[in-house]
């Protein structure tokens, strides 16, 4: 039993130990405490997600635009304490699932769309442009909510960031460069394996997802390469393969590095991360002195673009920070079956037989991992 002291002194149950990255070690991807601070160990949640419960997830969601991440859990299990990570009580792994999934609904929107512009501004453009606009609502907020910085958005925190800015701009540079001169359809499939590495990096930090998560996620992730079209047939040039491999492995690093930063403060996380890529992306339209061929027509798409890439960022870093980076990785990255999906609905593209079984696993993935 611990006293929670923000409660009147109730006492409350939990389950678990210190490190919290498991509750009770029963896989369900609900940690206690993610930093492993030992601050908090959570009553057991190996139950079916509520309505209340996914309400509740919600609001907290929303809490986090309007003040600290760190103390928007209840009294009744997290303590305000500075700079503590606590995990989010009452949220099961459908839950945490439902989110991550979220993301890679709106990253796959988000490039369906930006895919478009990219027929007619430089793709380098497209990318710079949204994400300004992202980090320009991102200001607007911290702004709003006027109380500076986070407490808790500190030690490595900055770091994690700088690096998901890093590590997100380069595996863009890689994967537009890959398919400047190689295929789609052997680009796209490999660039979308990223979700492999934060799968490795979380089984290195203690990670243990269950065994029926286990098999959804590596069925998951087989779909999705299937469902962006893979080319089985004809020779395959070096250089696109590298390239894409190289984008996989920075799109994985942002991932992680993006739910690490989370784990003290979501916001300013997104905000950093944003303002990184930004700057590199603006010194780079500085010394080529060009602009992508960018018009003033072309800025409401690509507002609205930049919004729900930073969307998506947001639902994953809460997701993952709360779960395990390791299965909200996987559904964070199922984008291409969205974007197949609005391919087909808006330009009437069909699905190849292998994309559709692609979708199909996709789907079954889901529910194992949800489960």
């Amino acid at each position: 039993m611990k006293k929670d002291e923000t409660a009147g002194g109730e006492l409350i149950p939990f389950v678990g130990d210190a490190s919290g990255h498991d509750l009770g070690r029963k896989g369900h991807g609900v940690r206690g405490d993610p930093a492993g601070g030992g601050d908090l160990c959570e009553a057991d949640l190996r139950t079916q997600t509520s309505d209340a419960q996914v309400l509740n997830g919600l609001g907290e969601f929303g809490r986090l635009l309007a003040r600290d991440a760190t103390t928007t859990h209840t009294g009744r299990v997290c303590r305000p304490v500075a700079f503590s990570r606590c995990g989010t009580p009452g949220y099961g792994s459908a839950m945490l699932a439902l989110l991550a999934l979220a993301s890679s609904a709106a990253w796959g929107t988000s490039d369906f769309f930006a895919g478009l512009k990219a027929r007619s501004i430089a793709p380098p453009a497209v990318v710079g442009v949204t994400q300004s606009a992202a980090l320009i609502a991102l200001t607007l907020i911290l702004l709003v909510r006027n109380t500076g910085f986070s407490p808790s958005f500190v030690g490595n925190a900055p770091l994690w960031s700088i690096a998901a800015g890093l590590s997100g701009a380069a595996g863009l540079i890689f994967f537009y460069t890959a398919l400047a001169s190689g295929t789609m359809g052997v680009v796209a499939p490999i660039a979308s394996l990223g979700a492999l590495v934060p799968v490795l990096l979380g089984m290195l930090t203690g990670e243990k997802p269950s065994a029926t998560a286990w098999v959804g996620m590596a069925v998951a992730v087989t779909g999705a390469a299937l469902a962006s079209g893979p080319e089985l047939s004809g020779a395959m040039p070096a250089r696109p393969v590298i390239l894409a491999a190289l984008a996989a492995a920075c799109f994985g690093m942002a991932l992680f590095s993006l739910d690490r930063g989370a784990r003290f403060a979501v916001l300013e996380t997104l905000w950093l991360m944003r303002l990184t890529s930004v700057v590199l992306f603006v010194v780079a339209g500085l010394v080529l002195r060009s602009a992508g061929g960018t018009r003033v027509q072309d800025l409401p798409a690509l507002v609205v673009i930049g919004l729900g890439d930073v969307t998506a960022n947001a639902l994953f870093a809460f997701s993952s920070s709360r779960g395990m980076v390791s299965v909200a990785s996987v559904l964070g990255s199922l984008y291409p079956v969205a974007t197949v999906f609005w391919a087909r609905l808006l330009l009437d593209e069909r699905l190849r037989r292998i994309q559709a079984i692609g979708v199909v696993l996709t789907l079954l993935g889901v529910v194992a991992i949800a489960v």
